[in-house]
């Protein structure tokens, strides 16, 4: 009787231990390096598939810590799901609004992860200045803070106009956005100086109030050094929605 209480007091403990190793934070990293690297990622995604909402919550405090994690989710199971079944891309808005990704307790929309915990609950289809009211307690719990508008030039969502796929960290996320959104406004932007009229990238059409409006999108235009002087004017280029998967970037080693 007593080896049978100590076998199952042993049990309990050891199956709490091993719950408190997992760093959730590495474990999204890792799933996107493998799928990056061709290698298998079915453990991590298994491992996520049991997470907890408490668990999630508890690791991941600060905003900086959110957008690591999520934006790797996000990017690791668009190419899971687009690589399985490209022919999800033919329906876009249910490909994005469907449930797909457990996670936390939870089955996430790309929308969820995007719109709900990384834009803080906004509307997705008022340019980012409305709220979405009455969301999920979860919803609640999991999201920022604080809208970082770089994150739109993390997040891919396997459109050929995307962003590149890179793998992000909470410790150097800070230099990790700024590298990648000043490498993709310099492909995606043009500026004429006789107008002083910038063309840049849709994203900051669609989700202009993240960026300040028009005018805070000159300003990021100027401040990164993506054009000469802050345009007068700006315009935004159509989006190419060619399914285009594969499309990673590697960052370089920030001191």
């Amino acid at each position: 009787m007593k080896l049978f209480i100590y076998t199952f007091f042993f049990l309990i403990s050891s199956s709490v231990f091993s719950q408190e190793k997992v760093n959730y934070q590495k474990v999204s990293e890792v799933l996107l390096q493998n799928i990056i690297d061709g290698k298998s990622y079915k453990k991590q995604v298994k491992i996520l598939e049991k997470s907890t909402l408490n668990e999630i919550i508890h690791q991941l405090s600060t905003d900086t810590q959110k957008i690591a994690f999520w934006v790797n989710i996000y990017n690791a199971f668009i190419q899971i799901s687009l690589s399985e079944n490209p022919d999800l891309y033919k329906n876009r808005s249910a490909f994005f609004s469907d449930e797909r990704i457990k996670i936390a307790g939870e089955i996430l929309s790309f929308d969820d992860i995007e719109h709900g915990i990384i834009r803080k609950s906004r509307c997705k289809l008022s340019w980012g200045y409305l709220r979405t009211p009455f969301r999920a307690k979860w919803e609640r719990k999991l999201r920022v803070d604080d809208i970082d508008w770089r994150i739109h030039f993390a997040l891919n969502c396997g459109a050929k106009s995307c962003p590149p796929v890179a793998v992000y960290s909470p410790e150097k996320l800070n230099q990790e956005l700024d590298f990648m959104t000043k490498e993709y406004l310099k492909e995606q932007t043009t500026f004429n100086k006789e107008t002083k009229t910038a063309t840049s990238v849709a994203l900051m059409s669609w989700f202009r109030a993240d960026f300040g409006g028009k005018s805070g999108a000159c300003k990021i235009l100027k401040e990164y050094n993506i054009v000469p002087k802050k345009p007068k004017k700006l315009k935004f280029s159509s989006y190419d929605w060619t399914l285009s998967l594969g499309n990673f970037r590697t960052l370089p080693k920030f001191n």
